[in-house]
């Protein structure tokens, strides 16, 4: 990767500011570049510990022209495409926005490299989300299983996914896309894990009586987020243009029990409820990836443990509880 200039797009979210440390500590040969909107507002929390090793670029993937002044620019070698809107709840009330902002955004991006005659590694971040409610016979989930979306965000996933393939097939481009399964990302406030973690941290602080939660019948796989930004990096250095790969963790379990384990590390009693406002219309519940193509094609695996990623959850919501109530 000498002599690669990378760009991340939606690198003040969550995965991406993942992803960028990910890169400025394990290939700091990597020139590193981002895209974030100017009216966001986590940019400066997320990436305040590489602030000084990166280089932000103000764009909206909504925006063509912006966009086509960021390419010129950077000239990347290298490009990450994780931005998108990624609540799937929120994604039934506002289904336009979702498929406005993650779909063409998506073509648009696409566009403008294809037109400006550039030819980097693109890594297109897809979705479990797109096998949508898996029949149990086609479980654990391959990557040739039925497309079957249940929600606006997976549709909008589905066709970021197919314009990547497409855009191989039509113009021959560099693409490889990831499909990702539940990750554990303890700066994504919306997913069940974090959700579950920052309440419990609120709830020892005696700033919340009780838990909330939504459906705890599903069943996922899990992976730490710095595994998840690892197999990122390696599927752009390593997988296979043109192909789709499953990625995943190797520990499995339900919503629910995962929250009976967050019960048992808690420092006092949890009491919990459902919230019927956090039920989704429709839900999927069997999210169990097989990893077999991708790691045999890269030799990826998770190094951290399931114990290590519920610690690094825990302690992380415990510090910025800390921070919400002692300013």
């Amino acid at each position: 990767m000498k002599n690669e200039i990378a760009l991340i797009t939606g690198i003040s979210g969550s995965g991406g500011s993942y992803l960028a440390e990910h890169l400025i500590q394990y290939h700091p040969e990597v020139e590193v570049h981002g895209i974030s909107r100017s009216h966001t507002t986590t940019s400066s929390r997320n990436l305040e510990a590489i602030a000084d090793k990166i280089r932000i670029h103000e764009c909206d993937l909504n925006d063509y022209g912006s966009i086509l002044g960021v390419i010129q620019e950077v000239n990347p070698t290298q490009i990450y495409h994780l931005a998108a809107n990624a609540n799937v709840r929120t994604s039934f009330d506002y289904p336009l926005a979702f498929l406005q902002n993650n779909v063409m955004g998506t073509a648009n991006l696409l566009d403008v490299v294809r037109r400006t005659n550039q030819n980097p590694r693109f890594m297109m971040c897809s979705s479990s989300e797109v096998y949508g409610q898996v029949d149990p016979k086609n479980v654990p989930i391959k990557e040739d299983c039925p497309i079957n979306p249940a929600s606006p965000y997976s549709v909008s996933k589905i066709a970021q996914d197919l314009l990547g393939q497409t855009h191989v097939k039509s113009y021959d481009m560099d693409i490889v896309t990831t499909r990702m399964f539940t990750y554990i990302n303890p700066r994504r406030s919306d997913l069940f894990a974090t959700a579950f973690a920052s309440q419990i941290a609120r709830i020892e602080e005696g700033k919340q009586d009780i838990l909330l939660h939504g459906n705890l019948d599903s069943t996922r796989t899990i992976i730490d987020v710095r595994d998840a930004m690892n197999a990122y990096v390696t599927a752009l250095e390593k997988g296979e243009k043109g192909e789709v790969y499953n990625i995943g963790g190797e520990k499995t379990l339900s919503v629910g029990s995962f929250l009976d384990l967050l019960k048992s590390k808690a420092r006092v009693n949890i009491p919990s409820k459902v919230n019927p406002k956090l039920l989704r219309p429709s839900d999927v519940t069997l999210q169990i990836p097989d990893t077999t193509k991708f790691r045999n094609q890269t030799g990826w695996s998770p190094q951290y443990s399931f114990e290590e990623t519920v610690e690094h959850l825990l302690n992380y919501c415990r510090e910025e509880v800390k921070k919400e109530f002692f300013k």
